[in-house]
């Protein structure tokens, strides 16, 4: 979309990178001591986190992930996922609750040797099952540096073989900067490369970058400065919900910070850049509070909500409330499995 074609109208937005499995995240108990830098914060929030999941709080986790971006005019997600004492199921879980909201998914299961091998042959098992099932979705990598050589040669292979991508965290933090020359010799142009802040420019890896500023601020981990690259680069939010418009106006807020010449439509580039990631989502449509919907606005204009959506010729939202489900159910089991998830997480050493 142009600004010359601008209207209150857009096609469904999408997340190109998201952890559904955080959406029960906020609240959570406080780590068992402050992080101070990125590997911390992996080991004593998210690490932890992912370990107390059962397949019970993660359909409501993915529920209420899929709701609020119904709710912010995003109607298709790639997600990427870990629950490593749940691991078999836990795709077909993800997919069948966004499903039941009407957002459009593609699920990946982040193989890793940080639970052993067998931890990451199961990964790898998930990912092929629910692929092989017929589900929408890639290969999910967690990142280079917390894989051996064979399973990240295995996890290629199996991508290869489906004919799909990989989806994988690279270069998010220093520790895993020099690990990115691992990946080179199998990436591919489906490839899904997240984050990629301390990559360099001639890094050589095929696929998409999918830049997701307010994590990579919220980690402290830098600042990616995506339009430096020839990748294409696409727009994602780590977990940090399925708002994309926030998240184009804190990309476009922290390009103009590097760069005081540039202007919204870069960033707005990136956004579109995610329904080549998901073409279907241009045929939905979406009617926001705020008219005529183009950068130049919405880069200044926060409060703008989805009033309908429509998918598949479905109304799912009508007057900024979801209608093939009950959001006040899913908020409310929701916070009944968070619950749950913050007792099992107290129990939980780093």
């Amino acid at each position: 979309m142009t600004v010359s074609d601008a209207t209150d109208t857009t096609p469904g937005l999408v997340c190109a990178h998201h952890h559904l499995y955080s959406a029960l995240a906020r609240g959570m108990p406080a780590p068992p001591r402050t992080p101070t830098g990125f590997t911390d914060i992996l080991e004593l929030v998210w690490w932890r986190l992912d370990r107390a999941l059962d397949l019970h709080t993660l359909e409501w986790s993915a529920k209420l992930g899929a709701l609020e971006a119904l709710e912010a005019g995003c109607t298709a997600i790639v997600d990427h996922h870990e629950s490593p004492n749940a691991i078999e199921g836990s795709l077909t879980v993800i997919a069948e609750a966004c499903a039941e909201v009407g957002v459009r998914v593609s699920c990946a299961y982040g193989v890793t040797d940080r639970h052993g091998p067998d931890g990451a042959r199961r990964g790898l098992a998930e990912n092929e099952r629910y692929l092989r099932a017929g589900g929408r979705g890639m290969v999910g990598i967690h990142a280079a540096f917390t894989c051996s050589d064979d399973t990240l040669e295995q996890a290629a292979g199996l991508a290869a073989d489906l004919g799909v991508g990989v989806h994988v965290h690279v270069a998010e933090g220093a520790v895993d900067a020099p690990e990115a020359a691992r990946l080179v010799p199998y990436s591919t142009d489906e490839w899904l490369l997240i984050h990629g802040v301390h990559l360099s420019d001639d890094h050589g890896l095929a696929g998409t970058i999918v830049h997701n500023p307010r994590s990579n601020m919220n980690n402290a981990v830098g600042y990616a400065r995506p339009s430096r690259f020839t990748n294409p680069v696409a727009l994602g939010t780590d977990g940090i919900g399925a708002d994309m418009l926030e998240e184009f106006r804190v990309a476009y807020a922290r390009h103009r910070e590097d760069d005081v010449t540039v202007g919204p439509d870069p960033a707005w580039g990136w956004l579109a850049q995610g329904w080549e990631l998901f073409p279907e989502a241009r045929a939905d449509e979406v009617r926001w509070s705020y008219d005529p919907v183009d950068p130049w606005r919405l880069a200044f204009t926060p409060g703008v909500r989805a009033r309908q959506v429509v998918v598949d010729g479905e109304a799912l939202l009508a007057d900024g409330v979801a209608t093939r489900v009950d959001p006040h159910e899913i908020r409310a089991k929701a916070a009944e499995a968070a619950t749950r998830l913050f007792a099992e997480l107290e129990e939980i050493e780093p």
